[in-house]
């Protein structure tokens, strides 16, 4: 079998037929892919959907499991995966028509442990065909690099979703999701790059990020919203951990360590902004900053630059970097803004 594609699903019945009948529309032979559905106990009509697909295509395969977040179940997807490669999608995205046996093709072509392409982030629920010539893709021309050096000069996803994947590849690194925690991708997905031998981007439009209410790092649910931002806290320890595994040494692990590293201070970043927004008091906010000064991922000194650069960044940071500012900073912007969700303790 060729390809996997695993959709961890909780609560997607508005939006897991899309996604599905995409991943149907492809120029492969029904016996050379599969798409299995990993239902993380859904609370709605998510479980039926499936079902009902699986008994419609013969490629659709449901596990049904109890719910341990999305890194469990896309760790129980790949226990089921049979195919050469794995492609993870999200149940509220959906990809291009006809795509994947271009991508296959190419990552044959080129023995690649990881081949990226393009996404489009949208709202249009529409966008089927890809905006790639694929009869002028020349696979002899696609520059192949180790996964440090394509890091190292790459403003990379953190997402698992704009990747092909080769299946024998990530049995040999040993590597799995996180499980019970949200960043699972974001944690997975330097660990596999500076793993890898042969990497490749592929100049092909094929994935569709779909801008929706209440996804899973948008909602905000008041225990959701809470134990994101302690997720995002825990990442942030957990790439102290990637970064000392990088050597000091040559160019491309230099820059590879430096891009890490503003991914670092960006969960940092993006989870003050998210404490800003919420009702936890200031008071808990000092603890974590020191903890996270013992790993150079606070003051935020290699957050703006290349990667982050918005107005809002270039603002935000500096106020971020001065703590006798930030606190008031802080009580001011709550004044006059209705916190998410209000977190005591």
């Amino acid at each position: 079998m060729k390809l996997s594609i695993i959709l961890p699903v909780y609560n997607m019945e508005k939006y897991l037929r899309r996604s599905i009948n995409s991943l149907l529309a492809q120029d492969l032979p029904k016996n050379e892919y599969e798409i299995i559905i990993v239902n993380d106990e859904s609370k709605d009509g998510t479980l039926a959907i499936a079902r009902e697909l699986e008994a419609s295509h013969e490629n659709v395969v449901v596990c049904d499991k109890k719910n341990g977040g999305a890194g469990a179940a896309r760790n129980s997807g790949l226990d089921l995966a049979r195919g050469k490669y794995i492609h993870f999608v999200d149940p509220d995205d959906y990809v291009a028509e006809n795509i994947y046996n271009t991508l296959i093709k190419c990552a044959d072509h080129n023995q690649l442990d990881l081949l990226t392409f393009d996404i489009i982030k949208t709202t249009d629920t529409e966008l089927y065909q890809t905006n790639s010539n694929k009869e002028k893709l020349d696979f002899d021309q696609l520059q192949i690099v180790d996964g440090v050096s394509y890091l190292a000069n790459t403003n990379y996803n953190n997402e698992c979703w704009w990747y092909l994947l080769n299946r024998d590849f990530l049995t040999k690194t040993g590597l799995r999701f996180i499980e019970g925690r949200w960043m699972e991708d974001s944690i997975l997905t330097p660990k596999l790059f500076l793993k890898a031998n042969r990497v490749a981007y592929i100049p092909m439009d094929v994935y569709r990020y779909m801008v929706t209410p209440n996804s899973a790092r948008t909602s905000k649910e008041p225990t959701h919203y809470q134990k994101l931002i302690y997720d995002i806290e825990n990442a942030t320890y957990v790439f102290g951990d990637i970064l000392n595994t990088i050597p000091s040494k040559g160019e491309n692990n230099i820059k590879c360590k430096n891009r890490i590293k503003t991914r670092q201070q960006s969960f940092v970043f993006f989870l003050l902004v998210r404490l800003m927004k919420s009702g936890l008091p200031t008071k808990y906010i000092p603890k974590m900053l020191n903890e996270f000064k013992k790993i150079d991922a606070y003051p935020l000194n290699n957050f703006v630059g290349e990667d982050f650069n918005s107005l809002g960044h270039k603002i935000l940071t500096p106020i971020f970097n001065r703590e006798k500012l930030m606190y008031p900073f802080i009580h001011i912007f709550r004044f006059f803004y209705t916190p998410y969700v209000k977190i005591t303790s």
